[in-house]
């Protein structure tokens, strides 16, 4: 049997599921970075419009960011915090230099794309080993970005 942390999980399943967070973590920091920019950066008809909504959009990313980093001390395990880790660990890449509000848009979509489906992976994991904690932390990301996504859809229809 193995040793349990501090909230009654198996040591060695806490670690394995908090890798998968800390690979969700390098995500969204780079989602987040990319959505910063296309805060900074947007130009076009529809410039008020994104302007605003991609703010909202990082900073709801930016929350994230803590809560994942904050579950993964919660499992007893250490979040990563370098850029180096992140760009390592980030199947969402780095975009540079976008200024259409369009292009913006369908990186975002294919960002929440990305952690979704991340996030299904984790909430399965998490649902296997009884945490409670992750799986809902997860079923409520998922549930608000599938949304998400579908507005995000209709927007570019």
């Amino acid at each position: 049997m193995q040793q349990l942390n501090v909230i009654g999980l198996g040591k060695a399943d806490t670690e394995k599921l908090a890798g998968k967070l800390n690979q969700l973590l390098s995500n969204y920091q780079i989602f987040y970075m990319n959505v910063r920019g296309f805060h900074w950066n947007i130009r076009g008809e529809r410039f008020f419009e994104l302007h605003v909504k991609f703010e909202e959009t990082y900073n709801d990313l930016l929350m994230k960011i803590d809560e994942i980093a904050e579950r993964i001390l919660t499992l007893g395990q250490q979040p990563q915090h370098t850029y180096t880790n992140y760009l390592d660990n980030s199947s969402i890449k780095e975009v540079a230099d976008v200024h259409d509000g369009r292009t913006c848009v369908e990186s975002i979509l294919q960002s929440y794309q990305v952690v979704i489906k991340l996030q299904r992976e984790i909430l399965s994991a998490a649902n296997e080993i009884d945490d409670e904690g992750t799986a809902s932390l997860m079923g409520d990301y998922i549930t608000e970005q599938e949304k998400t996504a579908w507005m995000l859809t209709s927007y570019l229809k």
